[in-house]
This record gives structure tokens, sequence and C-alpha cells, in this order.
């Protein structure tokens, strides 16, 4: 499945994903790899996470900092280096300007090789039973029009440009879908990290043994169709303009 493309080997990689823990359930054995090649790994949070929760003493505004705190711990566990967070209200995010504006900021800031995002074509699955989170589908979404075209284009927001944040050209973009893939990384020997990073998401995961063998079972079906013992499966796209 991968003999047509080249090696990732990033010097940055950046993230994009809606909540606090999207990023490590779909790709942190890939990007505890990549840290673990020597690049530096960014995730940006677009949404402040306060609706995700059962626990009915939680004011949303404590659920935020608590997410916000486990996502930092997290992206330690795989050897990242900064968690960025936008804020946008939980549940509610929507494709704007002013969202992908905020995107492109942080595109043109640290300058990433390869953005790793939600593919916001992924409506539901009815193989697995989910409909996707509109959160998701649009972080994806926005993500997508940030890295092609506003990112690389200096009259896109050239404000921006006016404050010294420079055009950036994306090379690779890797799309997180559950269903189709065209990529498959090798996370074998970074399955561990990606348990560290979730381990991190209390609020979210709880006890973390209780959803292992799920986690390993669905990393060694997709490390099978690329010859490997577990791995994590994307779409990639290289990019060529």
């Amino acid at each position: 499945m991968n003999q047509n493309f080249k090696p990732l080997q990033p010097k940055v990689v950046l993230g994009v994903a809606a909540h606090p823990d999207d990023l490590d359930f779909g790709a942190s054995g890939t990007l505890a790899k990549f840290a673990e090649q020597g690049a530096a790994i960014h995730y940006l949070i677009l949404t402040d996470g306060s609706k995700g929760t059962e626990n009915k003493t939680l004011t949303p505004q404590q659920l935020s900092r608590i997410r916000e705190e486990e996502q930092r711990e997290a992206i330690k566990a795989i050897g990242g280096s900064k968690a960025h967070f936008l804020g946008y209200p939980d549940g509610y995010l929507e494709v704007t300007m002013d969202l992908k504006k905020d995107i492109v900021k942080i595109i043109r800031k640290v300058r990433p090789d390869v953005v790793i995002t939600m593919d916001p074509s992924m409506l539901y699955s009815a193989s697995r039973g989910f409909i996707n989170h509109p959160d998701h589908r649009a972080a994806g979404q926005a993500a997508l029009d940030a890295v092609f075209p506003l990112a690389r284009d200096h009259l896109s927001f050239p404000e921006l440009y006016q404050q010294g944040y420079m055009p950036h050209k994306t090379k690779t973009v890797l799309l997180t879908n559950f269903d189709q893939q065209n990529y498959i990384v090798d996370i074998t020997n970074t399955f561990d990290k990606k348990i560290a990073a979730l381990k991190a998401h209390q609020s979210q995961v709880g006890d973390i043994d209780n959803i292992k063998p799920w986690l390993r079972e669905n990393a060694s079906k997709i490390g099978a169709r690329g010859g490997y013992e577990l791995g994590e499966g994307f779409i990639r796209i290289d990019l060529n303009r």
C-alpha cells in the first residue's frame, strides 16, 4: 500500500484537530514516530473542549481547563513541542474565514512540512456505527482550506503578511479517515507512547486498560494492510503546488 510514496521524514509537523484527544486517538503513534526522527511536533486544538463529559458537577469552564492541561500532558508523552489552543466553543465549530485565518496564522508561524487533520468528507461510518462529530468535519475542512491556498498566498489575509507571517507551502497532508486509507505508518515501536498520550486524557478515557485491547486490535488490523505489526492509516496527499 505504501510503495508509491516516499518515506516521510518531516522537520516540523502540525496536527489540527477540533478537540483535545482527537489527534491522540487518530495519529499519536505517527506523531511520536516523527518526534523520534527529530521532528518538532505542534498540536493546534480549535475548540475549548467544554462539552465532552457526563460529569454533571463540572462547569464548561472547569472542563475546558482540565482538558487543556490533559492535552499538554499528552503531547509531552509523545515527545511533542507545543500545543496551541484557539478556544472556539465546543460543539459550535463552523468553517468561517476567521477560523481559517487563525489556522493560517499558526501554519505560517510554525511552517510545517506535514499537516495532519481529520478528513472532512467522512460524514459517517455505517460499518462502525457512528456519525462523525460536526466539529471534526469543520476542523478538517478549515485546515485543508488554510493549507491550500490560504497559507500559500501572501494576498490572502494581507494583514498577516504585513505582521510578518510569511506565506508557506505545506508539502504533505495526512487525513485521518477510519474507513479509507492509502498510507499506513508503522507504529509498532511507538504504540506505547500512543497509550501514554491517551492515558493523559483522564476526563475522556478513564481507565486506559478498558480500551487498550480495542486500540491494539484496531492498530493490528491497520498495520497488517501495510505489512506491519501495528499501524495508523491516513489518506496521504503530496502537494505539488
